[in-house]
């Protein structure tokens, strides 16, 4: 099952599958407690699998769990938070 974890030394989020290899990020740059969400991106061979939506709400629940906010630059994180209601709260 792919887990999603920071990487504060590469400013990003990462989606990792079974064997720990990185399917996919989600660049930030922090400021204090606020993460600008850049780029998000999900590797060729893991396309199709979800794993966008599924790095979009780990790293947005680490956020979270961190009393952090969100400015979503990137258009698939700041599309994905407008059809997940639940985490408007995470926009800064």
């Amino acid at each position: 099952m792919p887990e999603v974890r920071d990487n504060p030394s590469g400013n990003r989020f990462e989606i990792v599958d079974d064997d720990g290899n990185v399917a996919g990020f989600a660049e930030y740059r922090r400021d204090g407690d606020t993460l600008t969400m850049t780029h998000t991106e999900i590797g060729d061979a893991y396309e199709g699998q979800g794993l966008g939506g599924k790095l979009a709400r780990g790293a947005l629940d680490l956020v979270r769990a961190g009393g952090g906010r969100v400015v979503p630059q990137c258009q698939f994180i700041k599309g994905w938070i407008e059809k997940h209601e639940d985490y408007g709260d995470l926009v800064a």
